[in-house]
């Protein structure tokens, strides 16, 4: 396993992270332990959950595989997203920050958390309240860093500039949605990151199973896929689209490679990136998404690429 330093924190995480937003549902506890402790004894030491995730199920699922194994992991949650009907029962205010701490604690069977993020911006909470609760939790050693997710360029850079005009603790991190298709963050984020140090952790690597290659032209989506039922899948559906990811497959194929695998690859090979979030629901799945953390693309070989995502 290839480990990477997240932003300029001292914390070294697996390149490839463990997704786990169908742990505790469509994964049941038995799959999730297996899972997990494959990821472990393969080198992964990322793993990234919420507080919303099948109703905190995967939290719960999480806790119970990884008990007697909590050292050999960089355990990730997040707080913001509504999680009940109250009217705190989301955002980033003091009071959803410590009362979503204090749960994922339980949930997870832990007395701390390595990286706590943010799920999305709060637009009515002022970045000081969220920054000083956050730095409190990292005070009290409940947390130990600090991120957010769905994070514009500029809400980020508010954030962090708060906390380092009070000497907190500032974001070592940001969880954006970022693949081949999606792009949108190299604008503004991308840079960002990389003049202030900030890590990235891309979500949705594989556009929901698109750049693996299982959805063809013309074909109906296989049975159980999400791609039947999925509006985020089929968005890609487009003639454009496949076309591309013909040109990906016969990339990869040239290299003895998966499509997959070249979708992981690429987004390590892009600036600031230091772990890819990928989900899974099977082990077969996370042994599939393993073959790609050794391939380091070269610099013509991403020239190449860039001209096949950009063909009109």
């Amino acid at each position: 396993m290839i480990y990477r330093q997240l932003g300029k924190s001292g914390l070294r995480v697996s390149a490839l992270g463990l997704g786990t937003n169908q742990f505790g549902g469509k994964v049941d506890e038995k799959s999730v332990a297996a899972i997990i402790h494959a990821a472990i004894d393969h080198g992964v030491n990322f793993i990234d959950t919420a507080d919303v995730y099948t109703g905190g199920r995967s939290e719960e699922a999480i806790g119970k595989a990884i008990a007697g194994r909590r050292d050999r992991v960089v355990l990730a949650t997040k707080v913001a997203s509504r999680r009940g009907e109250g009217p705190n029962d989301y955002g980033a205010s003091r009071q959803s920050i410590v009362a979503g701490v204090e749960a994922s604690l339980r949930r997870l069977g832990t007395d701390y958390i390595d990286l706590y993020q943010i799920h999305r911006f709060d637009p009515y909470t002022p970045a000081e309240e969220t920054m000083r609760a956050l730095d409190d939790l990292v005070q009290s050693g409940k947390v130990r860093y600090i991120g957010a997710s769905n994070y514009a360029a500029w809400q980020l850079c508010r954030a962090n500039d708060v906390a380092e005009r009070y000497g907190w603790s500032q974001f070592a991190s940001v969880q954006p949605h970022y693949h081949m298709f999606e792009r949108a963050i190299e604008k503004e984020l991308v840079p960002y990151c990389q003049a202030f140090g900030v890590g990235i952790i891309p979500y949705f690597p594989l556009a929901g199973g698109f750049l693996t290659g299982k959805y063809r032209r013309g074909q109906a989506p296989p049975p159980g896929s999400r791609g039947e039922s999925s509006s985020y899948v089929q968005q890609y559906f487009t003639e454009r689209n496949f076309d591309i990811l013909e040109e990906l497959e016969r990339f990869a194929s040239e290299r003895g490679r998966s499509v997959g695998e070249l979708a992981i690859a690429w987004l390590l090979a892009r600036p600031m990136v230091a772990s890819v979030i990928a989900g899974v629901t099977s082990v077969a799945q996370l042994e599939a998404n393993l073959k790609a953390v050794d391939w380091e693309l070269a610099r013509e070989e991403m020239d190449e690429l860039e001209r096949i995502l950009s063909r009109s």
